[in-house]
């Protein structure tokens, strides 16, 4: 994942209460935060 990829999906992380892989693809760190902004109501 890049590096602007990593910072957001920390911080969306700590939002939910949900672990932060930091070994995840570009594709599935991108999946990652739509579903973590889904959850915690950002991105909207």
């Amino acid at each position: 994942m890049t590096g602007a990829q990593a910072s957001y999906l920390k911080t969306l992380s700590e939002e939910a209460d949900e672990a932060f892989d930091p070994e995840l693809t570009k594709a599935e760190a991108s999946r990652r935060i739509d579903a973590l902004q889904a959850r915690t109501g950002r991105g909207r």
